[in-house]
């Protein structure tokens, strides 16, 4: 039976409907999922007439109302549509919890409208962490080309060092390893970037974090039986020697990954967010508001985003990996 992936639609006025509306005609996704949209179907329905697309099949959205079509402007910061892609997100993870569709993948949505729109949150991986009530979360970027994942997130980055510890680095090298293992059906190489220039240079650059913090986890890792190194020094961690021969590298915050990471598979990587009891996938861009209901977007991260929902609601048992960690 193929698993049902809820996708939501993200910021309306963003490339978001678009993508989706894509997605529905994708006929090679329908043999290993069934994607069903969950955004506004009016807004849908006035994206396709403006790109002159067919209208997607009623029964693939969930239409979830609330928004008024006419009023969205396409490439605007909008209260409302920050609502309105909260609101999608919201009712996929009660489905999903539910047991009403195996996997999430999320839409683009902008930031700023969810600040206008009073929701309480940075970004999807800090909402999904509360409403799941799940006590540890990290964001996984993953493509063929390389792997990313992040000790710390949306955060700034003076906060980052407060926010190191060794049980946190430790819990993404767990979550790491043991989903790229389900996905890749081996066992995996880890890399652990230092956060200071140089690793920190014995103590010259930073507070010791990586002797305090960062070296004790990939310690602990070994020992667990993990294939782990580091700290390595950021400026040279991606270099292609290292590069071929790592599976992932556990960044200590956003940038020191998502750096590398969009300027080597910006097209490719998937967003997923470990720690969860369930699955779910993102795309790794923006809402390009630039190009936003001119048929301009590049469908393939959401086609890569949803493939590997289905994968992992098939192939991965969260609730079993959650019971390991």
């Amino acid at each position: 039976m193929r698993p049902v992936v809820a996708v939501t639609m993200g910021d309306p006025a963003g490339i978001g409907p678009e993508l989706c509306l894509r997605l529905l005609q994708m006929s090679q996704l329908q043999q290993l999922c069934q994607p069903l949209v969950y955004g506004d179907w009016a807004v849908l329905q006035r994206v396709a007439r403006q790109l002159g697309w067919p209208e997607p099949p009623r029964n693939l959205v969930r239409d979830l109302g609330g928004l008024e079509a006419d009023a969205v402007v396409p490439g605007h910061v909008d209260a409302r549509c920050g609502q309105a892609s909260y609101r999608y997100v919201c009712q996929a993870i009660e489905d999903a919890l539910a047991g009403r569709v195996a996997a999430i993948c999320t839409g683009p949505i902008h930031k700023e409208a969810w600040h206008r729109a009073g929701v309480p949150y940075p970004g999807h991986t800090e909402l999904l962490a509360e409403r799941t009530r799940s006590p540890f979360t990290c964001m996984m970027l993953t493509s063929e080309t390389i792997t990313c994942s992040l000790v710390t997130g949306h955060v700034g980055l003076g906060a980052v060092p407060r926010l190191l510890n060794v049980e946190t680095i430790l819990q993404t090298i767990r979550w790491t390893a043991r989903t790229l293992r389900q996905l890749r059906q081996r066992e995996v190489r880890l890399v652990v970037c230092g956060l200071n220039p140089h690793a920190g240079e014995h103590g010259l650059f930073g507070e010791q974090e990586e002797e305090r913090f960062i070296l004790p986890a990939v310690v602990q890792a070994g020992r667990e039986g993990y294939q782990v190194e580091g700290p390595i020094p950021p400026d040279t961690a991606f270099i292609p020697r290292i590069r071929h021969r790592t599976d992932a590298y556990i960044c200590m915050y956003h940038d020191q990954g998502l750096i590398p990471l969009k300027a080597l598979a910006f097209e490719d990587a998937v967003n997923v967010t470990l720690g969860l009891p369930i699955v779910r996938t993102s795309v790794d861009h923006g809402t390009a508001f630039d190009i936003a209901w001119t048929g301009q977007a590049e469908v393939q991260s959401l086609v890569h985003a949803v493939e590997l929902a289905a994968r992992l609601s098939r192939e991965q048992r969260v609730d079993h990996l959650w019971d390991q960690v």
